[in-house]
């Protein structure tokens, strides 16, 4: 990654944070998105400059609005003059009972989870292809198996993960893309799952334990440097795929 340019979205907590982290250890500079974590990722900005100035900036922006995807590469090329790598990382996570879906739960969790990553990735793909670069989306292993009560999370998930092949197709030779599917890596931090369900998780889990935010981060860094992979996504899950 010495010399490229890595955007990641969501990038100022949890999951995005370490995605962000590996990157620049491995020698990338970054551009970290956010929406609402402003003091989060404005400490992680800091932290990552000090380690190497020049090296780290923020970007503000909501996925949602059409301007975003513009205004995120734009941000990446006028702060570092490329863009190599693009981690469509920004998710909303909410159970929605079926009978009880309406358009707003459609658009903010169809919106988050594919919408937004499809079209930034369309306005970075002219960008990539000049540096031969990859996308990478965050996906999950519910896109293949779906999670009950997360009827339209799974959904867009398994859309991204349609949308992770399709491009793999249409932005061949010059850009590729791949995924990396989290199982049971970072709880909620809202408690959507009672301990009892945590449990029932780790049971089914054959390692046996809740993964690491860099766990994902090293599968992300492998397929950002894997220039013969394009159109696969990696489980990172524990092995809890296997009994889904």
């Amino acid at each position: 990654m010495q010399g490229k340019v890595a955007l990641v979205t969501g990038g100022a907590r949890r999951v995005g944070a370490a995605i962000a982290r590996h990157l620049h250890a491995a020698g990338a500079s970054v551009l970290i998105h956010y929406r609402d974590s402003e003091a989060d990722a404005a400490r992680l900005e800091a932290e990552l400059n000090a380690a190497r100035p020049k090296s780290a900036a923020r970007v503000k922006a909501e996925l949602l609005a059409p301007i975003a995807p513009r205004a995120l590469v734009g941000a990446a090329v006028e702060s570092f003059g490329r863009l190599d790598l693009l981690v469509n990382n920004a998710s909303t996570f909410f159970p929605v009972a079926v009978g009880e879906m309406e358009s707003s739960h459609w658009e903010e969790l169809i919106g988050s989870n594919l919408r937004a990553p499809l079209f930034i990735a369309q306005q970075a793909a002219p960008e990539l292809a000049k540096h031969e670069g990859s996308i990478v989306n965050i996906v999950d292993i519910h896109a293949e198996r779906p999670l009950r009560g997360y009827a339209l999370y799974s959904i867009a998930k398994a859309g991204l993960a349609a949308m992770t092949r399709a491009l793999a197709l249409e932005l061949a030779p010059r850009v590729r893309v791949n995924g990396v599917a989290p199982g049971a890596i970072a709880w909620p931090e809202d408690g959507q799952f009672a301990e009892a369900e945590r449990a029932r998780i780790l049971a089914g889990t054959p390692l046996g334990r809740v993964g690491s935010p860099d766990d994902v981060a090293r599968a992300v860094h492998f397929l950002a440097g894997a220039p013969y992979v394009t159109g696969q996504i990696l489980a990172v899950d524990g092995g809890r795929s296997i009994f889904l």
